[in-house]
């Protein structure tokens, strides 16, 4: 069966590429908060708060997409290619980050997932798809934005929690590059398909490293692991899928640069965290940065 055709990205409407940035960059800066939250309370990192709740969002997805929508099932092939990206993006890129936050604040994690669109750039580059001067600029001042967010603040990391964050944005971005050329379902099929698979390989991952559930996690728990399912994973995942197959790769990964200063904002609001002029000029760096990044990607 012939590859899906990729929309060209002059195709995707302004409005729709603006709420599925919008909704990426959000949603995605408070699962941060929502995977601490279930990590506090008891929540095993790979089989519950990344596994599980991947395997019940996919899996609601996937229904609904066959039952209401009629949309054909993934053929082997499109599954094999789905079984890869969940290794790469779900299994290396989520996975690793649940497990470093164990260890390593989200302020930490986020930093490193901001390296993400410098990743990208590098892959692209190496296909032969080499970025512009504009678009490597707001990939420089974002990337120094969330540095200097961070930079001088009481972040403590483990030898382990450095090592899986270095890994999970060079897996993220891997997958997210190498999948533009891959016979696949549609953008929503395959968030669905690929969600089950990455689930799949999270929870035998935690079952293999000796995660073993025993009973069901308070209110607390349950309610981190319904919200990251929900908006983290159907939601947010949904739409930068979508991105993938409408936008530049670049543009996509600038999430990476927004959800630092979601996370700090939602610190300051929910966990009375405090944060003083450094912090809002380095936002605002940030900002800089990914407007930069999106006008490059409009001259281009």
């Amino acid at each position: 069966m012939a590859a899906s055709p990729v929309p060209s990205p002059v195709a995707a409407k302004g409005s729709h590429v603006a709420v599925a940035l919008l909704l990426v960059y959000v949603v995605w800066g408070s699962t941060y908060l929502g995977i601490a939250k279930a990590l506090q309370a008891g929540v095993l990192p790979l089989t519950s708060v990344s596994g599980a709740r991947f395997i019940l969002a996919g899996s609601v997805m996937y229904l609904v997409l066959r039952l209401f929508r009629r949309l054909p099932r993934p053929t082997l092939r499109q599954w094999r290619n789905l079984c890869i990206m969940g290794f790469t993006m779900l299994l290396l890129g989520n996975g690793m980050v649940v497990l470093a936050e164990r260890d390593v604040s989200s302020g930490l994690a986020a930093t490193a997932v901001a390296s993400v669109p410098l990743w990208m750039a590098l892959l692209l580059a190496v296909r032969g798809q080499h970025a512009s001067r504009g678009e490597w600029l707001g990939v420089g001042i974002g990337f120094l934005g969330v540095v200097w967010l961070n930079a001088g603040s009481s972040l403590t990391a483990s030898p382990t929690g450095l090592v899986l964050l270095l890994v999970a944005p060079i897996g993220w971005a891997f997958g997210s590059v190498w999948a533009r050329h891959l016979d696949l379902p549609g953008p929503f099929m395959t968030a669905a398909g690929q969600m089950i698979c990455g689930g799949v390989m999270l929870v035998l991952t935690g079952l293999a490293a000796g995660e073993r559930p025993t009973s069901l996690p308070g209110v607390d728990g349950l309610l981190a692991v319904a919200y990251l399912a929900v908006f983290g994973s159907i939601i947010a995942f949904s739409a930068y899928v979508w991105l993938l197959h409408n936008v530049r790769p670049t543009l996509v990964g600038s999430y990476a640069y927004v959800n630092p200063v979601i996370a700090v904002l939602l610190g300051a609001l929910l966990n009375g965290e405090r944060f003083g002029w450094r912090d809002l000029t380095a936002m605002a760096v940030i900002l800089v940065g990914v407007l930069v990044l999106t006008l490059a990607k409009a001259r281009r």
